[in-house]
């Protein structure tokens, strides 16, 4: 009787021990934050197949969307991997301890969308801070977009430009949601400086409103891609996201960017690399 109850015992203990274990991470996954542009414009899709056939590895979007969604994925321990744009959300995630070895592995490009009669005449251009110029020069209607990666490229524009954007023709930002940022600039008769992703692919609409200038190099935003730290999240499959790090920035993937979307973007990709010199 003594030695059941100590053997019952013995077995209630055991299945506790292994409730309060944390299991590993299946290895063969690495699970993915990956900013929104990349999946909808199917890159990350196309990269993916490749890691995984080259790999044996198997990846796992766990979050998708904005950088905000991708932030806290990433805080919350979800995800052994994530790519979005630089900015001070990524530089707080390494200073935080959350993310190590952040490196820039490809960069988007913003343009300049604007009214079909085009007051400045700046169609076809491919300098930005010089269409930028004409603007102000015409005291043609600007939208001061609050848009985070918007803002700054056009603070540098402006100042490549050595012109101080003053004046009513200067518009402050309305908009509630930055997606109807078009139909601002469209109601106002205004040029603005916007992803060309979103432009391009209608996520970003405006009946009549045209993508005018495009094709600087000056006018692209770098992506970085970042590992979970392990000292924090010791379940993290460090060794996938390390390989799948590695692997955007081989020669493979930094290629491919050059031809991915040219059938359908017209001359020129839709993401840059930055391993592999391209004008």
């Amino acid at each position: 009787m003594k030695r059941s109850f100590y053997f019952a015992l013995l077995v209630m203990l055991a299945v506790s021990c292994r409730r309060n274990v944390v299991t590993p991470m299946d290895r063969h996954v690495v699970r993915c934050a990956v900013i929104g542009g990349m999946t909808m414009t199917g890159l990350w899709q196309e990269i993916s197949k490749m890691f995984e056939a080259q790999t044996g590895y198997r990846i796992e979007v766990v979050a998708t969307g904005p950088r905000p969604i991708l932030d806290a994925a990433m805080r919350a321990g979800k995800v052994d991997l994530l790519t979005m744009h630089s900015g001070d959300i990524t530089t707080d995630l390494v200073a935080d301890g959350y993310g190590v070895n952040m490196r820039p592995w490809t960069r988007n490009e913003l343009c300049i969308v604007g009214p079909p009669d085009d007051p400045a005449h700046i169609r076809g251009m491919t300098n930005g801070a010089a269409a930028l110029r004409k603007i102000a020069e015409a005291h043609a209607r600007f939208v001061d977009f609050e848009g985070i990666g918007s803002r700054e490229l056009v603070h540098t524009l402006w100042r490549l430009a050595d012109t101080e954007p003053r004046g009513d023709w200067m518009l402050k930002d309305g908009t509630v949601s930055r997606w109807n940022i078009l139909q601002f600039a469209r109601t106002n008769d205004a040029y603005v400086v916007v992803g060309y992703i979103p432009a391009h692919l209608g996520k970003m609409y405006a009946e009549g409103m045209e993508i005018l200038v495009k094709g600087d190099p000056v006018m692209r935003r770098p992506f970085i891609v970042m590992e979970t730290n392990p000292k924090k999240f010791p379940t993290a499959n460090h060794a996938g996201a390390r390989a799948l790090s590695d692997f955007l920035l081989s020669d493979k993937v930094q290629n491919f960017l050059l031809e991915f979307g040219t059938q359908t973007n017209g001359p020129g990709p839709i993401f840059f690399p930055v391993a592999t010199t391209h004008e």
